[in-house]
């Protein structure tokens, strides 16, 4: 395959993997793919397999740590493990829905975070919790869905930095 051509696809894999994020989709693992694929056809000349392991692990904690921090900052205000479920289910419906911002893909990262807090309150109240402890449950699942949102595009950015610098050096 064309050295070029096949830079350029790991590039494209890395920036599609970057955007996917904030929308809760799998990113790391489009950087995984990306990298496993650029590596199988360049025969791991310029990228070792063992790199790849990395990434794979890097991915996993990822994802696992996604989780976690929702879940955490849930629980923080709160939530019941009905209401972290919400959350999880909201941000995967609002991303998918959006809002009615005319600013492309915006309104699908606005959707997964208001999806987040109306998933965990729907489901607090769904529980028989007061209004007011759904709310402030609700107010935690966005805000830990903020920060494991923002941990995990920086974990992808180094993920990403990182798989570029081995194959260009």
């Amino acid at each position: 395959m064309n050295e070029g051509l096949l830079l350029a696809l790991l590039v494209l894999a890395c920036v599609v993997g970057l955007c996917m994020i904030p929308f809760g989709l799998p990113g790391t693992w489009l950087i995984v793919v990306g990298s496993a694929l650029f590596g199988w056809f360049d025969h791991w000349q310029r990228y070792q397999w063992t790199a790849c392991l990395v990434l794979i692990a890097a991915a996993t904690v990822g994802e696992v740590l996604e989780q976690l921090i929702t879940a955490k900052g849930a629980a923080r205000y709160g939530a019941s493990r009905a209401g972290a479920w919400g959350a999880f289910l909201g941000s995967f419906v609002g991303a998918l829905l959006g809002v009615p911002i005319p600013v492309p893909l915006l309104g699908s990262v606005v959707g997964a975070f208001v999806g987040a807090f109306a998933g965990a309150v729907l489901a607090e109240l769904a529980s028989r919790r007061t209004t007011k402890e759904a709310v402030t449950a609700g107010w935690g699942a966005l805000l830990g869905r903020a920060l494991a949102t923002a941990f995990k595009l920086g974990l992808a950015m180094a993920m990403a930095a990182g798989l570029l610098l081995a194959v260009l050096r």
